[in-house]
């Protein structure tokens, strides 16, 4: 039972990592940088924020520290230094420092009970202590979260949309129908005003 709950985690928390760098796929340099919301969200900031959330919760919590030095992360580092990537910071470096951490937190999981107790110091007293699969759950949420956060932005950039790579989850509809759908989206909302 304990290792069909573990499996059940990993498949989540593996297809929302997956759908996360999926976002990327076919996009130039400038398109996966580019801020598009007032808060610079932007997807390769995107993939660096999950990757340094995920060592924080899955490595350093659990006493397996990463071995990534992740210096955004530093007391004097700039506001937001894990939420984009610098110039000198590539798609590939920061594509391979996302699998280089989740290969890292997937040895915390298959070698780590799930009801393994640790501590986050950075939340507060009243709910740091927890278990390896809150932990899990929480990064399945925090992942998917991001991913969702990807979608948008993608849409903005190209308007490729999708759930996952092959399951877009829309509805199968044509260029016609999406425009008379979202001027009938717009007229109901402009009748709020």
């Amino acid at each position: 039972m304990v290792d069909d709950a573990k499996t059940a985690l990993k498949r989540y928390l593996d297809a929302a990592r997956t759908n996360l760098l999926w976002k990327l796929d076919g996009l130039d340099d400038y398109d996966i940088r580019r801020p598009l919301v007032p808060t610079g969200t932007n997807l390769l900031g995107l993939v660096k924020h999950v990757a340094s959330v995920e060592a924080g919760y899955l490595c350093d919590v659990f006493g397996r520290p990463s071995p990534e030095s992740l210096p955004w992360f530093d007391d004097d580092a700039q506001a937001d230094a894990d939420m984009w990537a610098t110039a000198e910071q590539s798609r590939d470096y920061i594509v391979a420092l996302y699998r280089r951490v989740w290969e890292h937190s997937d040895e915390t999981i298959r070698d780590l009970p799930l009801d393994t107790v640790a501590e986050v110091p950075w939340w507060s007293e009243a709910r740091r202590e927890v278990t390896l699969q809150e932990i899990i759950v929480h990064l399945i949420a925090e992942t998917n979260r991001h991913a969702g956060h990807a979608d948008i932005v993608r849409e903005l950039i190209d308007g490729e949309v999708g759930l996952s790579l092959g399951n877009e989850n829309l509805p199968d509809v044509d260029a016609a129908w999406r425009a008379e759908h979202l001027a009938l989206l717009q007229r109901t909302a402009e009748s709020f005003r």
